[in-house]
C-alpha cells in the first residue's frame, strides 16, 4: 500500500528502487553525511540496500522512511519517523538533504509534512528530534520548526569509534496544534493513501 503526503512544494513518499542513482548523487557529499553513523556513499549499491530494506522496516514498525521529491528539482532527500512507540504515542523524526536543497525552505516544509503525518495522521502525541550539539545549524533548525531543547543525552550515539553527546528536542501535541509551523501550512497539505498499522498510535 502506497502512502503520499503532499505540500506546496514537496511529495514524501517511499523510495524505490528506481531511485537509487538520484540518492547516490545526493548522498556523496561528505559535508550531507559528515552527522551520520554512515556514508557518504560511493557506490550505488549502497542507496540500493537501504532501499531493498525499508519494506521490512516498514512491516515490523521500525522506521518509517520517505522521499522527499521536490515538484521542480526531483529527489531532494530523505527524512521519516523512527523510535516509535504507538503506546506511548510518541516517534522521533531525522532528515537529511542534498547540499543543493539547503536553505530553500526544503528543510522546513518537509518538518511541516511530518509533524502533520505524526499529529494528524498517526495519531502521535510527542515528535522528538536529535542533533549533534556542534552541529548549530543542525540545532537552529529543528528550533526553528517548533521543536524544544530539553537536555543533552551523554554518550549517545557512535560515531566510527567515538561516543558522541546529543541535543534531545521534544514537540507537544499541544503545542504543535498552536503552533506557527502548523499555522503556515494550514490547508496545504494532503496525505494520500495509509500508513502501515504498526506506526498507528494505539489506546
Amino acid at each position: 500500500m502506497s502512502l503520499e503526503v503532499r505540500g506546496p512544494t514537496l511529495t514524501l513518499r517511499y523510495p524505490t528502487a528506481e531511485d537509487a542513482e538520484a540518492l547516490l548523487g545526493l548522498a556523496s557529499d561528505p559535508e550531507v553525511t559528515r552527522w551520520f553513523s554512515w556514508g557518504p556513499y560511493t557506490d550505488v549499491e549502497q542507496p540500493r540496500r537501504f532501499i531493498a530494506g525499508l519494506e521490512q522496516e516498514r512491516r515490523d514498525g521500525v522506521k518509517l522512511d520517505l522521499l522527499a521529491v521536490h515538484r521542480r528539482h526531483g529527489p531532494a532527500g530523505i527524512t521519516g519517523l523512527y523510535e516509535f512507540h504507538p503506546r506511548d504515542r510518541r516517534c522521533v523524526c531525522g532528515t537529511w538533504f542534498g547540499r543543493d536543497f539547503w536553505g530553500t525552505g526544503a528543510n522546513r516544509e518537509s518538518k511541516a509534512l511530518l509533524q502533520h503525518l505524526a499529529f494528524e495522521t498517526l495519531g502521535m502525541q510527542r515528535f522528538g528530534s536529535y542533533s549533534n550539539p556542534v552541529n548549530e545549524r543542525s540545532t537552529r533548525a529543528l528550533q526553528g520548526v517548533g521543536l524544544r531543547l530539553e537536555g543533552v543525552l551523554r554518550g549517545y550515539h557512535r560515531h566510527g569509534e567515538a561516543f558522541l553527546d546529543v541535543n534531545v528536542f521534544g514537540l507537544l501535541r499541544e503545542e504543535w496544534e498552536r503552533s506557527a509551523l502548523r499555522a503556515e501550512f494550514a490547508g496545504a497539505i494532503t496525505v494520500v493513501g495509509e500508513p502501515p498499522a504498526p506506526f498507528v498510535a494505539v489506546d
